[in-house]
């Protein structure tokens, strides 16, 4: 008995997961076919069509687990130290620093290159 409710269980799963993606799909197909309209007024009917495919993908089992997954993110995110503000740019300056002396290196290397293969040709 068990097994057959988690079948129909995760049958009625795949029928809300697949109105959910038709939704979407509605909701794009709309866009297109109301062209005469205002984007503005089309934008909002995808965006409210998206909205209620997402709530219709949520009660399934697999939306219920990438919702905890996301709830887990945000709590590990606030658990991250973040840099500060001088160290940021004290990084970012590094970071250019290094940029600058390879690209120096490797213009150097071209025109060293560009020389060797020009004595060879001639």
């Amino acid at each position: 008995m068990a097994n057959q409710a988690q079948a129909r269980g995760s049958a009625m799963d795949t029928v809300k997961l697949t109105v959910s993606a038709l939704l979407v799909l509605v909701g794009i197909g709309a866009y297109h076919y109301y062209a005469d309209y205002s984007q503005l007024y089309r934008v909002l009917g995808v965006l409210a069509v998206t909205g209620v495919a997402i709530a219709v993908a949520s009660t399934t089992a697999q939306g219920r687990a990438l919702w905890a997954f996301l709830q887990d993110a945000r709590a590990e995110v606030r658990k991250m130290v973040w840099p500060t503000r001088a160290e940021t740019v004290q990084t970012t300056l590094a970071v250019f620093v290094v940029v600058l002396i390879v690209a120096v290196f490797m213009w150097l290397m071209d025109m060293v290159l560009a020389w060797a293969v020009g004595h060879v040709i001639r």
